[in-house]
């Protein structure tokens, strides 16, 4: 276990297991506790705490329930519970949930996926190597495909934006954007199904992902940030807009 500086603290007994939460949390984030550390025995973190057993064991089980533990049984010093490295899926699918519940109003999500895709688009233009290209262009060939599903279009379209992430090089900014696109699926997939001329707009957004993906090919990062850009807010603007009812009413509202 890391060397402790900051003091294990008896906490309040109201709502007992959140603040052994808050506890643990503070020293993760203090350096205290790394990963692959082990927290101390349920008994010790009962004494430090100041709190029951069964306080400790509902805060370490919501802590393995979000991936920031993993327990191991018997003795020795790979065993207790451990700090665990916190997978991508994790993060990703608690910003999902976050960014479904919070009802964010729609012009809020579609400005942080355009900031976002922006910048994922120009590091790829620098960045992507042919594995990173080869991706996209499968993703592109899955799109151009005759007789798609709305379904299977979006998330091959999906597939495509959060290729364009991974080339960036920035896991965080990948995270992020496959949570947004994740989030709003339900509400893309309603869109898709009330357009009447579809296979007009499947060819629009066809032909933006090829304008895209050309410029991150030819190396250009200013002009593949500008048509990513320009592509989530038109999409937003010219179609989401033209069927949803409540065009400035939150998330969970509209999508």
């Amino acid at each position: 276990m890391a060397k402790t500086t900051a003091a294990w603290e008896p906490v309040p007994r109201s709502r007992t297991f959140e603040l052994v939460l808050a506890r643990i949390e503070e020293q993760i984030l203090s350096g205290n506790l790394r990963v692959g550390d082990r927290l101390p025995p349920e008994r010790e973190l009962v004494d430090l705490l100041g709190v029951s057993r069964a306080a400790v064991r509902e805060a370490l089980r919501v802590l393995e329930a979000q991936g920031v533990l993993r327990s191991r049984v018997g003795t020795g010093p790979t065993s207790g519970s451990i700090i665990a490295a916190m997978p991508s899926h994790g993060l990703t699918q608690l910003l999902r949930l976050h960014i479904a519940l919070a009802n964010f109003p729609l012009g809020d999500v579609v400005e942080a996926r355009a900031t976002l895709e922006r910048s994922s688009a120009r590091l790829a233009a620098t960045k992507a190597t042919e594995e990173d290209l080869a991706r996209m262009r499968e993703s592109l060939e899955r799109m151009d495909a005759i007789g798609l599903s709305r379904e299977e279009f979006n998330d091959h379209d999906t597939d495509f934006h959060a290729a364009i992430a991974e080339a960036g090089g920035n896991r965080l900014m990948t995270d992020m954007t496959v949570a947004v696109r994740s989030a709003v699926r339900h509400t893309l997939l309603t869109v898709f199904h009330k357009i009447d001329d579809w296979e007009e707009v499947a060819s629009r957004l066809r032909a933006e992902h090829h304008a895209v993906y050309d410029a991150i090919a030819a190396g250009d990062a200013e002009a593949a940030g500008d048509l990513v850009e320009a592509h989530v807010r038109g999409f937003h603007h010219d179609i989401v807009r033209a069927v949803v009812e409540d065009p400035e009413g939150g998330i969970a509202g509209v999508w």
